[in-house]
């Protein structure tokens, strides 16, 4: 199961519309995606309300793991995705 730890680059964390943007591309994947804080216990990053439970703010750190075909390739852009903070506009 490949995982990546990423800061969260959106100065309004993972709320609203970064969170919006984040659980659809998670969604598209094709592939199983879960998102934690390190140590806590992961949510489906397909759950809009469970990352949105998740309350995590601008560059605190969070576990992404992907499982299933295309699993590297989702981790990639899931990662890159939340390193960026262009797609809140």
């Amino acid at each position: 199961m490949p995982e990546a730890r990423v800061k969260i680059a959106a100065e309004v964390g993972l709320h609203a519309r970064p969170a919006a943007v984040f659980v659809k591309t998670a969604t598209k994947q094709g592939c199983g995606v879960s998102i934690s804080r390190p140590g806590d216990d992961p949510v489906d990053a397909t759950s809009i309300l469970a990352v949105l439970g998740l309350a995590i703010g601008y560059d605190e750190e969070v576990l992404l793991r992907t499982e299933g075909e295309g699993a590297e390739v989702a981790l990639a852009e899931l990662t890159e995705l939340l390193s960026r903070d262009d797609h809140v506009s």
